[in-house]
This record gives C-alpha cells, sequence and structure tokens, in this order.
C-alpha cells in the first residue's frame, strides 16, 4: 500500500471544503452549530491523511469510510442551517448550497475510491 494523500484529489477537495466551511463560519455566534460544522469537515481530509497512513488498506479503507460519514454529517448539518435560516427569514452561510454540493461530490468520489480498494466478494452460490 502507497497512497501519499497529499497526491489525493479527494484529500485536497475535502482541505477545500474544511476551509470554506471554516471561513464561512467563522464569525457564527451559534458555537454549537460552528464547531459541529468545523469538525465535520476539517474530519473528512483528516480522516483520509490518518487512513493513508495505517499499515494496510483495510485500514485506509475503514478511514475512507468514517471519511464518507463525515461528508453525510456536513450536509445534513448545512441543510438543517439552511432551512433554520429560511424559517428564521435570514441569511444562511455564504455559499451554503455550494458546499452541500461539494459535500455531496466528495462522497461520490470516496464511495468509488472505497469501491477500488475493496475487494471482490465470494461468487453468489447457485
Amino acid at each position: 500500500m502507497n497512497h501519499n494523500f497529499e497526491n489525493l484529489e479527494v484529500w485536497k477537495r475535502g482541505c477545500r471544503l474544511a476551509v470554506d466551511v471554516c471561513v464561512a463560519t467563522h464569525k457564527s455566534r451559534d458555537f454549537v452549530l460552528r464547531d459541529q460544522l468545523q469538525r465535520s469537515a476539517i474530519s473528512i481530509p483528516s480522516n483520509i491523511a490518518e487512513g493513508s497512513e495505517r499499515a494496510s488498506e483495510a485500514d485506509f479503507t475503514r478511514f475512507l469510510s468514517y471519511s464518507k460519514g463525515s461528508c453525510g454529517e456536513l450536509r445534513t448539518q448545512l441543510m438543517i442551517h439552511r432551512e433554520i435560516c429560511r424559517e428564521l427569514e435570514i441569511e444562511p452561510f455564504a455559499n451554503t448550497d455550494e458546499m452541500i454540493s461539494e459535500s455531496r461530490e466528495i462522497s461520490r468520489m470516496l464511495k468509488g475510491f472505497i469501491s477500488r480498494l475493496t475487494p471482490p466478494g465470494p461468487p453468489d452460490s447457485p
């Protein structure tokens, strides 16, 4: 196994998304939501990096799965934030829709990566 995470496009895009989320939320006074959004966003590239530094493909795959889970967590938090803002008739964080879209795309990339690393199961019995 030799995956240099710094060369992986999915890691680069995860880092960019984490920066975008942190910049968009840095002035929020909703400290709980801000913390949750930032943690889930930072977790995406962090788990890719941690998994790539592990000793086996199985470990790497598991951490890619954690990263994919963080994409879903972030997307959910952003969608809830957007709906709360709609109900309160206030503006959501800048680029909320773009961040939701990017989290979907990163999740798709991770799914493909996981599929390539996961060995096929035994053939089905007749």
